[in-house]
C-alpha cells in the first residue's frame, strides 16, 4: 500500500519545519520506501508497518503540542510493490508519447 500523509502540530509558532523534520526523520529511519515533497510524505509497505510509521511520525511531530493535524490518503492494492515510483513512471511514459 501507499500512504501519503501530512502532519503538523497546532497551536505552536507559525513555522512547523522542526516538527515536520522530526516526523520525516521517523519515516526515513523506518527503512520503508518513501518520498517527501512540499505537501506530503508518501511511504510504501504493508498495512501494519506503514500505519505504525504514520503513528510514530504523528507522535513525533506533536511533541509539545496539545493538538495535531493529520491528513492521510491511502492506495491499498494487495500484491503490488514498487508503486511509489511505478505510478509516476507510467504517467511520464504517456506524457513522453505525446
Amino acid at each position: 500500500m501507499l500512504v501519503a500523509f501530512s502532519v503538523a502540530p497546532l497551536g505552536m509558532s507559525e513555522s512547523v519545519a522542526d516538527a515536520v523534520a522530526d516526523a520525516v526523520r521517523i519515516v526515513r529511519e523506518s527503512g520503508l520506501p518513501n518520498r517527501t515533497d512540499a505537501m506530503f510524505t508518501t511511504i510504501e509497505g504493508e498495512w501494519d508497518e506503514v500505519m505504525d510509521v504514520v503513528r510514530r511520525a504523528t507522535e513525533a511531530a506533536g511533541r509539545g503540542a496539545g493538538r495535531v493535524s493529520l491528513v492521510l490518503k491511502a492506495d491499498i492494492r494487495p500484491g503490488h510493490v514498487g508503486e511509489l515510483t511505478a505510478k509516476v513512471d507510467r504517467v511520464e511514459r504517456l506524457l513522453g508519447a505525446e
